[in-house]
């Protein structure tokens, strides 16, 4: 998520208290955030249930923006968090449903559903039992490779030194590539 200057400047704006330019600086980023929980989650309604919790993260929470780093930075975490709390939201919800027999048959048909959205839940079901397992490691694993942010700028979010950074980010991979199993290199 690339933006440009212009929504910075509305950032810095929106932090500082300008109502104005939170609402324009919601309504430019819409996109790119959906677009962004689209890549993290299989299902098109999915993704747009996560933006929209994402933008309503935003609007809460700009206030913590210290413009330290770029938003954009600021931005993929919050989407990235907010799309992995969507998700984890609607595994429970399903096991609440499944539970119930009246719901069985409306377990999706694997026959149904693509490669890449089964994959892709796969690898959200293996970073949930990495949060759950070490969460630091997961932190790690969804700035770089989620939020892919280069490896300074994880190190500068979870201010730690880089080789700490390094090495938490490979015993993640590592870690989610034992869950997903050899089928995933």
């Amino acid at each position: 998520m690339a933006l440009d200057e212009h929504t910075e400047e509305l950032a810095r704006a929106a932090a500082g208290g300008d109502h104005r330019a939170l609402g324009e600086l919601l309504r430019r980023i819409e996109p790119d955030v959906l677009r962004h929980c689209a890549r993290i989650l299989p299902y098109h309604h999915d993704a747009e249930e996560a933006a929209q919790d994402t933008l309503l993260a935003v609007a809460r929470n700009i206030g913590r923006f210290e413009g330290r780093a770029r938003f954009s930075t600021w931005l993929h975490i919050v989407t990235a968090n907010c799309a992995r709390t969507t998700y984890r939201s609607l595994k429970r919800r399903a096991a609440e449903q499944q539970s119930s027999d009246e719901l069985l048959s409306q377990k999706p048909d694997v026959r149904r559903v693509s490669v890449i959205a089964g994959s892709r839940l796969d690898l959200l079901d293996a970073m949930e039992a990495l949060e759950a397992d070490k969460p630091d490691l997961a932190q790690a694993l969804v700035l770089r490779d989620i939020v892919q942010l280069d490896y300074s700028e994880v190190a500068e979010q979870l201010n730690i030194p880089l080789g700490t950074a390094k090495s938490r980010i490979h015993q993640a991979r590592k870690y989610v590539q034992g869950v997903l199993g050899d089928d995933y290199r």
